[in-house]
């Protein structure tokens, strides 16, 4: 009588504990690196079809790509409630990101202006927008400003952080400081875009716009 037997799948005799769970991680680390680029492929798909593809009848972009990106800094800000929160937690929308000391001159009111109404230009996209303010001290902020432009009414959210953390983050452009401008932060919290000294805010919605048809992510 014929008797049939399963046969059932050996590991590889030869493959001592340590050969095995060599193995196995080798598996988990390949498997974390498909997750990540699964999770950054619509930010990297924007990317790539702003800056390389560009859209028929689309001019190049206003803003200058920082080059490499410059994720944020392992720092702590303190928000409207004096309360430290890391930066980190900002992420997940785009950031219009300027700073200036608390003293804001005109310039700076000006800067607040600008993110403001390009924010609220942006119709039913605006709430994937969040405009913050870094302040660079501990100064008091004019009561002024507050009412005109800190959320809730107007969305910008007033931060402070260490001056030198902000000096080494956001690079400024020849000729100019890190007060003199606007900057771009993606929802994976990489700094990728500064717009040049006294930006046009047509130009800057421009980019935004386009930046926010590609990417669904934020």
């Amino acid at each position: 009588m014929n008797v049939q037997t399963n046969s059932m799948p050996s590991q590889d005799p030869t493959a001592t504990p340590d050969t095995r769970i060599d193995a196995r991680t080798r598996r988990g680390r390949l498997q974390m690196l498909m997750l990540l680029l699964v999770c950054a492929s619509p930010v990297i798909f924007s990317y790539f079809t702003y800056y390389v593809v560009k859209p028929s009848g689309a001019s190049t972009n206003y803003g200058t790509l920082v080059d490499p990106l410059r994720p944020m800094p392992p720092e702590n800000v303190t928000n409207e409630r004096g309360e430290a929160v890391p930066l980190a937690s900002f992420r997940g929308k785009w950031l219009m990101v300027m700073t200036a000391p608390s003293a804001c001159d005109e310039a700076c009111a000006k800067r607040l202006f600008t993110m403001r109404q390009i924010r609220a230009g942006q119709g039913q996209d605006r709430e994937r927008i969040t405009p913050v303010w870094l302040i660079s001290d501990t100064g008091a902020v004019d009561e002024r400003l507050s009412s005109a432009y800190n959320e809730p009414y107007a969305g910008v959210r007033f931060l402070r952080m260490d001056a030198v953390a902000l000096r080494q983050w956001l690079p400024a452009e020849p000729g100019a400081g890190a007060e003199d401008t606007v900057y771009l932060v993606d929802p994976l919290g990489n700094l990728m875009l500064r717009w040049p000294k006294e930006p046009d805010p047509k130009q800057i919605s421009s980019d935004l716009k386009k930046l926010l048809k590609f990417s669904r992510i934020g």
